[in-house]
């Protein structure tokens, strides 16, 4: 199945979030294309010179909340409540689901039940005009930087479970190159703009530090 090819599960695989025609985000859309095509990745993670960097910032956040849930979607028949009880990233690292508002305590679920919560989540932010605002010069609130780190380094949970418990069957869809690609260019930008702390980071250390010191 191709990566951009639908899911089984239709409540995992989400249409894709885009900015409104004519909007800033699309422009900046149309140079993250442009930059990506020449296949230097450290150079499309760059703020552009004279941009803003919260419009920057908003912009990629729905590019890797896209990028992740077309991931994800190749493996929801694969990724089940019986084989992924728990959202794990190895042995060491369980993740359990809170969100601070309508579950304060966490909680453990099932990696899929874990990726489904995460991803409402995100949508709900990014669908908060009041957070992202949509409109060309409406202001970003001042907690706008914490919000995209803690989708950042939610995001980032996926791709370490997907690696950790997922990644033969990735191999098996001859799919490794197109996920190492996009956890590359989604890892150089959580470095440029500092992210994700560094001990989130810790359960695909070896494989981000071959990353940023290539």
């Amino acid at each position: 199945m191709s990566l951009f090819g639908l899911g089984r599960n239709q409540r995992t695989f989400r249409p894709k979030k885009s900015a409104p025609s004519g909007s800033k985000g699309a422009q900046l859309r149309q140079h993250i294309d442009a930059t990506l095509g020449s296949g230097n990745l450290r150079e499309a993670v760059r703020l552009p010179p004279g941009e803003d960097i919260n419009e920057w910032l908003a912009v990629n956040t729905v590019d890797f909340f896209n990028q992740v849930n077309l991931l994800y979607g190749t493996l929801t028949e694969f990724c089940t409540p019986e084989i992924c009880p728990t959202m794990t990233a190895g042995p060491k690292y369980e993740y359990r689901w809170a969100d601070g508002v309508q579950i304060k305590k966490p909680i453990e679920v099932s990696a899929p039940k874990y990726v489904e919560l995460l991803m409402d989540w995100i949508e709900s932010q990014l669908d908060d005009e009041s957070i992202f605002p949509q409109r060309l010069g409406a202001p970003f609130p001042a907690n706008f930087r914490d919000v995209v780190k803690t989708i950042f380094k939610r995001l980032f949970r996926v791709y370490a479970h997907i690696y950790h418990t997922h990644f033969q069957k990735i191999v098996s869809l001859k799919e490794e190159a197109h996920l190492n690609t996009c956890f590359k260019h989604f890892i150089l930008f959580t470095c440029e703009f500092s992210l994700i702390d560094k001990k989130e980071l810790a359960p695909l250390h070896e494989l981000i530090e071959s990353i940023v010191t290539y």
